[in-house]
C-alpha cells in the first residue's frame, strides 16, 4: 500500500470514530433528558402525595404515639397487678 493511501485511511478512520462518538453522545444526551423529565414528574407526584396524604396524618400519628407512650408507661403497673393476681390464684389452688 502506498503512503498516501495509508494516510487517507487513517484520516477516514479518525473521522468515522469522531462521528460514532458524536452520535453516541447525542443518544446519551437524549436519554438523560428523558430520565430528567421522568424524575421531574416523579418529584412533582411525591410533593403532591406528601401534601395531600402524609401531612394530614401528622396530627393523627402524634395522637396515636402519645397514647402508645401512655400505655407503655402503664405496663409496669399492670405487670405488678398481674403478679398479685397470679400469687392470689396460686394460693387458692
Amino acid at each position: 500500500m502506498s503512503t498516501n493511501l495509508l494516510i487517507l485511511l487513517s484520516i477516514i478512520e479518525a473521522v468515522v470514530l469522531v462521528v460514532v462518538l458524536a452520535l453516541a453522545l447525542i443518544e446519551i444526551r437524549r436519554r438523560l433528558v428523558l430520565i430528567s423529565d421522568g424524575l421531574a414528574t416523579l418529584a412533582s407526584a411525591l410533593v403532591t402525595v406528601e401534601a395531600q396524604h402524609l401531612r394530614p396524618l401528622d396530627g393523627l400519628l402524634r395522637a396515636v404515639n402519645q397514647r402508645v407512650a401512655t400505655l407503655l408507661g402503664l405496663l409496669p403497673v399492670i405487670a405488678g397487678k398481674a403478679e398479685i393476681v397470679v400469687e392470689h390464684v396460686g394460693k387458692s389452688w
